[in-house]
């Protein structure tokens, strides 16, 4: 059997090369293992994987702050790119040797992974594996917080705060497709140089700028209509000023604490709408609807050569590791990978 490019598909092993968790720790606690390959259940497929993406809540699993959800595997890594080795029960053996990336639970960081067929997309056209493997979770974050949850729309103005991370720099590729601004935050003006020449129209230094002050000013003082905020603490109340009225704040994490105190009469007053969501834990079924949506208005722009995502660094597996010990340096931006296959 060949695969859609007439490379010979080669049969599935007993065993595989696995990147796990020995305990909680920094990132000297990944080591390499060797572990059963999986087997694809009814509704799923098994991914040889050429690319895994590396993101924040590995590290955090990795920490033992994010465990997976029951019944997922208990290898980090939540995206991957591949072809699909097997099929499970009553699946379609036409979907064998085909390209796809996926958006998973967990098991990504291992040369075979079971996904959910629903979320698996076709790679896109004149994205390599590395590329596609960057896609997943980021886009399917973004999308269904910015897109959906808070239904920004052409002509709007958004504050993504991370500019040069993975979801960052996602947010202001999608932005820049849907002719949306995006103002953005950044650690230092090396990064916020870097978030502008991606396309951002606002890059603000928060080790040297009042970020609120800075959106007021690049507004006229109307203030945002979307925050994505990854940030939490603090930053709620800051970013509550930068709404605009009836502005729409999304909270997808909370590294400065979960806690927050804000000043509900804003909220009533000015007609907001706060919101958030995780995605890891939601249903197989309704990410192969987040999916399908994706896959019908997203990705044949993405064929088309509308935008490829910020690539910072590839590590083979075996240096899952330096992988972390890269993305903790916050000196990264865009997206990190492991190379499998």
């Amino acid at each position: 059997m060949t695969d859609q490019w007439g490379n010979e598909v080669t049969s599935v092993p007993a065993e595989m090369t696995a990147i796990a968790i020995s305990a909680p720790g920094g990132p000297e606690v990944l080591r390499p293992t060797v572990r059963p390959v999986p087997q694809p259940g009814p509704g799923e497929v098994l991914i040889r994987v050429a690319a895994a993406g590396v993101n924040r809540p590995d590290v955090l699993q990795r920490m033992g702050f994010y465990p997976p959800p029951p019944g997922a595997s208990d290898l980090p890594g939540l995206e991957i790119a591949g072809t699909i080795a097997a099929v499970g029960p009553g699946g379609d053996p036409e979907l064998l040797g085909q390209a796809v990336c996926a958006l998973v639970a967990g098991g990504g960081y291992a040369e075979y992974c079971t996904a959910p067929v629903g979320s698996c997309l076709p790679v896109p056209k004149g994205f390599s594996m590395q590329e596609a493997a960057a896609l997943p979770e980021t886009i399917f974050t973004v999308w269904h917080n910015l897109f959906e949850r808070a239904y920004v729309r052409e002509g709007e103005t958004v504050l993504v705060h991370g500019g040069t991370s993975g979801i960052g720099t996602t947010a202001i590729g999608l932005c820049k497709l849907f002719d949306i601004k995006v103002i953005v935050t950044c650690g230092s003006a090396e990064k916020c140089a870097a978030a502008t020449a991606l396309g951002a129209d606002l890059a603000v230094d928060y080790s040297s700028e009042d970020y609120v002050e800075a959106v007021k000013a690049f507004t006229a003082g109307r203030g945002v209509d979307v925050v994505l905020d990854m940030v939490g603490g603090d930053y709620v109340p800051r970013n509550i000023e930068c709404l605009a009225d009836d502005g729409r704040h999304v909270t997808i994490a909370f590294q400065r604490g979960a806690k927050v105190e804000i000043d509900i009469s804003q909220v009533m007053r000015r007609r907001l709408t706060m919101t958030g969501s995780t995605l890891r834990a939601r249903s197989a079924e309704f990410k192969a609807l987040l999916a399908d949506e994706i896959h019908c208005t997203l990705w044949p722009r993405l064929s088309e050569g509308g935008w490829k995502p910020a690539m910072d660094q590839a590590f083979p597996l075996a240096e899952a590791a330096a992988a972390h010990m890269r993305m903790q340096a916050g000196a990264h931006v865009g997206k990190i990978v492991l190379m499998v296959g």
